[in-house]
């Protein structure tokens, strides 16, 4: 998020425009928690993780009295457009606020869960499942050594992108994401096969909002079917959620920034800026948040395959 507020900010002084930031998100803006930015502001932050304006959920915006405060908090600091970052629940409320005040904003999609509909890839994404795939290499050493199963769970509660992506990139030999029906008898009949091919260890990656349960409910399903592996589980948890971006990350963020700005000075607004097929696309905010984000089949039945 802190590559995206530097876009932001930079490209608004690009444009002789006066750039504010909102500090702990709508509560910060009900609160008057604003402060004016310029460029040398958000110098030195584009490596780092997390925001510099901090985030918070805000129940009072939730109301329509918050978010009557929060428009006069605009008004009174002389703001006439919005840049949010987030995910669904940003983007739901950016949406509601334009409907009830027409205050033109521009959201841009950052999540580590990459589900939101319109826009290829997130803003965290790609630093997350990096980060998942150098933990899931360092427990492989260990199933290897010990002739182990190991079931590891990653981050998505919705939405099974990260355990996916860090499946394939792992060399897995199963994903459980909560867009599939595979089941624990499916997963066995697939770990049987590995069995018979002689493989010694094998790799399992849970999305934390599996349908079937999460990664230790599925081992503790698993290990009363199939006892060849010794069987252990590893929750990787937040550490995805930190950490310096990578340089795909880095860049999304730049891109969307920069298209925020320039979307909202030519008369875009209640639009997500996305990227999709490498082109910057302006997404209504109202099919961002209803439409649904479809899982990849051709990429889930790829781990089956390699195994």
């Amino acid at each position: 998020m802190n590559a995206a507020l530097r876009a932001v900010v930079r490209i608004g002084n690009y444009h002789d425009l006066h750039v504010y930031g909102i500090y702990s998100g709508y509560e910060g803006l009900i609160n008057g928690d604003i402060v004016r930015l310029e460029k040398g502001d958000v110098a030195n932050i584009i490596h780092k993780g997390g925001t510099m304006l901090k985030t918070a959920r805000s129940a009072e915006f939730m109301t329509k009295e918050g978010r009557d405060k929060a428009y006069k908090t605009l008004i009174a600091n002389d703001i006439d457009a919005i840049v949010a970052i987030g995910g669904n629940g940003t983007f739901t409320g950016a949406n509601i606020f334009y409907n009830e005040h027409k205050m033109p904003v521009i959201g841009i999609p950052g999540t580590i869960d990459n589900d939101i509909f319109g826009t290829d890839y997130t803003i965290g994404f790609d630093t997350a499942v990096n980060t998942a795939i150098d933990a899931v290499d360092k427990i492989r050493d260990t199933a290897d050594s010990h002739n182990r199963l190991f079931f590891v769970e990653v981050m998505g509660r919705h939405s099974g992108y990260i355990a996916l992506y860090t499946g394939i990139g792992s060399g897995a030999s199963g994903i459980m994401i909560p867009e599939s029906v595979q089941d624990a008898d499916a997963l066995v009949k697939e770990l049987e096969k590995m069995v018979i091919k002689k493989k010694l260890f094998g790799l399992v990656i849970v999305a934390e909002g599996n349908e079937n349960g999460n990664a230790q409910e599925i081992a503790d399903l698993v290990k009363k079917r199939f006892s060849v592996y010794e069987t252990k589980v590893a929750v990787i948890g937040h550490l995805q959620r930190g950490g310096s971006p990578t340089a795909m990350d880095r860049v999304l963020a730049t891109r969307m920034g920069h298209g925020s700005v320039e979307g909202l000075l030519s008369g875009k607004t209640n639009h997500m800026c996305g990227v999709h097929n490498n082109e910057v696309v302006f997404v209504p905010l109202k099919d961002a948040i209803k439409k649904i984000k479809p899982i990849d089949r051709d990429l889930l039945s790829l781990p089956t395959k390699l195994s």
